[in-house]
């Protein structure tokens, strides 16, 4: 569908067959979906995506499930029955990309549906493969979700207190990167596709994803010898880079070398600036704790958290206070970037979720979409991509192969 002023979408015209579920693969498709791609969300009896099950569920609706599948249409299908896996293969030809996240790679081999069967079947076709440890790798055949990859990454490892226990991102750091990673490389993909003609399978692992968000710490210890590690609130290695108690709640500050003045003004320490003590970054790391309740005593003075930022702002020292994703709703910032919306869905009503990170100008406008049903568009897709008849849609779903739901 075109935006009201009849300009394209962005990603008008791409069909996906989409055989993922849960968050890292169906938030691809999600992103796609949000662009104008066709997305066909190919769903298993009897559960469908087993995001259907996860948290908060309402009315046997799930607001994690409507979050992430939006605008996509459901065709449930048992590919367990020759007459099932026929349907699956006779869409692939229909559309530009698949993508996938069934865990093994031998779940599509056995079935016909690896990359290789189905560049057999269309040449031209982009597949992207969303998978814990990448379908090339030393361990392709283990399964994995969101925290398993936080842990395999070493991102576990740096998060927590130095001498507690690793901790996990309490956010679904792993599944929503390796998503964006994806949405990424499709982009590419296509692009690739337009100026040689040439299809290709992408794999994408989740720990290369996470593994590649750790910046400085492989050269760190190569030239170093820094044993990159958990530092809690504060950096070891620079400072005033951390986490510090306002009067109201915490203050995160990340002030270097350039900004060390100003962050010594702001306090009203301009003594401190040419202290031999506090120097250099790395100076001023070790005696990071002498300096922590100098701020923190600083910051006390103040009535509320908003304050010291506005001081520490008005010299320009770069800060922030830490938000709750509640917080969120209603914050100026957020509203101006449209970053909670708020979506209908016919059965859950009005849901908040979080807005579209991309802002393209030439698509300013995203489209009013909505999470699909069960199987609810098990006809729409069988006439229009296949040809089949209203007689045979009804042989197939009396037979079991194709299923629908009420959710």
């Amino acid at each position: 569908m075109p935006q009201t002023d009849g300009r394209e979408r962005i990603l008008e015209g791409v069909t996906v067959l989409d055989l993922t579920q849960y968050l890292a693969g169906s938030g691809v498709t999600r992103m796609m979906a949000e662009l104008g791609a066709d997305i066909i969300k190919i769903e298993l009896p009897d559960l469908g995506d087993g995001a259907r099950l996860l948290p908060v569920i309402q009315d046997g609706r799930s607001a994690w499930f409507v979050q992430h599948n939006r605008g996509k249409k459901s065709v449930c299908v048992d590919w367990n029955t020759s007459e099932g896996l026929q349907l699956i293969k006779d869409l692939v030809p229909q559309v530009d990309v698949v993508t996938e996240n069934t865990g093994t790679p031998q779940i599509l081999a056995k079935r016909g549906l690896d990359y290789g069967s189905i560049r057999e079947l269309n040449p031209g076709v982009i597949m992207a493969s969303i998978s814990a440890f990448g379908r090339n790798s030393a361990y392709s055949h283990k399964t994995g979700y969101d925290f398993i990859a936080q842990a395999y990454s070493g991102l576990m490892h740096m998060t927590g207190d130095p001498d507690g226990p690793p901790q996990f991102v309490g956010s679904a750091i792993a599944d929503t990167g390796t998503a964006v990673h994806g949405f990424a490389a499709l982009g590419y993909a296509l692009y690739h596709r337009e100026r040689t003609g040439r299809g290709q399978h992408i794999d994408i692992a989740m720990v290369d994803c996470m593994f590649h968000m750790h910046e400085g710490h492989l050269e760190c210890n190569h030239f170093g010898g820094y044993e990159p590690k958990r530092m809690g609130n504060h950096h070891e290695l620079v400072f005033p880079v951390g986490t510090f108690r306002g009067p109201e709640g915490w203050i995160v500050i990340l002030a270097l070398d350039l900004q060390w003045p100003n962050f010594c003004r702001a306090l009203g320490r301009a003594d401190l600036i040419d202290d031999p003590r506090y120097k250099a970054m790395t100076d001023r790391a070790e005696r990071r704790h002498e300096l922590i309740a100098l701020t923190e005593n600083w910051m006390a003075t103040f009535a509320t958290d908003a304050e010291v930022i506005a001081c520490l702002e008005s010299h320009r020292v770069p800060c922030a206070p830490v938000l709750s994703p509640i917080d969120a709703i209603g914050h100026e910032y957020f509203e101006s970037r449209d970053m909670v919306r708020w979506v209908d869905d016919p059965l859950l009503g009005s849901v908040p979720i979080p807005g579209y990170p991309f802002k393209f100008g030439d698509q300013p406008e995203l489209p009013d979409l909505v999470a699909p049903l069960l199987g609810q568009h098990n006809a729409e897709i069988l006439r229009s991509r296949l040809g089949l008849s209203d007689e045979q849609i009804a042989q197939l779903t009396d037979a079991g192969v194709l299923r629908s739901g009420s959710t």
